[in-house]
């Protein structure tokens, strides 16, 4: 099931980080948004490991700290040019307290897992959390990528279904890409919305990483959506997730819906 593969200077240590959150402070549909369930990581053993009490060990707890400090919206955060690169994106419909609540779910969770990688992944429900140990910004991922499907398939009309949830998905990634998208708002690279299916309605959202530009954002977008044949054909549900974009379509609501 699984295949692996803006800015303010606030501290003037070695250190380089980048958080890209996309909040939206909709209480209405916190419903939709309680469950964070872990969905997967990749310890990066070719970027090496640090030691106890290290200056790395140090400076990747600090910064989580600041990280976590900081999250009042989109934010992007760098400085230095060679210690723990750091990228967190957390679900458009997410609130403050639940992006923040997912930073410290996603560290202790990738500290247990790959407890003295340099570089490591970990993926939730409401957010994704890079650490690097060099800097990425803007460039897509191609690599570090997996996908969940439904073990269930849907029944009767196959065909129609695939071509429904294409359509679906493709008017997602034309909105999230769109050139009308202003920087540093809630829907930034960011897109949900809803499609009738018989007695039925497919959910579906597409969403990038905010240090993408938005060529990038499309670009990457097409690259998982190719994947959908292979992935997703005939799935009641299916998500393809990287570190640069992600997709998600299910037969019931999971997130806020914006309007396309």
């Amino acid at each position: 099931m699984y295949s692996s593969f803006v800015s303010k200077h606030l501290f003037s240590i070695p250190i380089l980080a980048v958080v890209a959150m996309q909040l939206s402070f909709v209480e209405s549909v916190l419903s939709l948004n309680q469950t964070n369930e872990y969905l997967h990581h990749i310890c990066l053993n070719r970027q090496g490991t640090y030691k106890s009490g290290s200056k790395y060990e140090r400076d990747l707890n600090n910064l989580i700290q600041i990280i976590s400090i900081s999250v009042l919206g989109n934010v992007v955060v760098f400085s230095g040019d060679y210690a723990p690169y750091i990228k967190l994106q957390c679900r458009g419909d997410s609130s403050t307290s639940t992006c923040r609540s997912c930073l410290d779910t996603a560290f202790s969770g990738i500290s247990r897992r790959c407890p003295k990688n340099r570089g490591k992944i970990i993926w939730y429900d409401n957010c994704v959390l890079t650490i690097l140990t060099s800097r990425t910004y803007g460039e897509i991922d191609y690599q570090n990528n997996f996908y969940i499907s439904n073990s269930k398939d849907v029944s009767g009309d196959t065909k129609s279904f695939n071509e429904k949830r294409r359509a679906l998905l493709y008017t997602l990634k034309d909105k999230a890409s769109s050139k009308e998208n202003v920087p540093n708002t809630k829907n930034y690279l960011y897109a949900t919305g809803e499609e009738s299916f018989g007695k039925m309605k497919l959910y579906g959202m597409m969403q990038c990483t905010q240090d993408l530009s938005i060529k990038n954002c499309s670009v990457c977008l097409n690259w998982i959506l190719a994947k959908l044949p292979k992935c997703c054909n005939g799935k009641q549900g299916c998500r393809f997730l990287s570190t640069s974009c992600n997709f998600r379509y299910e037969l019931y609501p999971f997130v806020k819906l914006t309007t396309i």
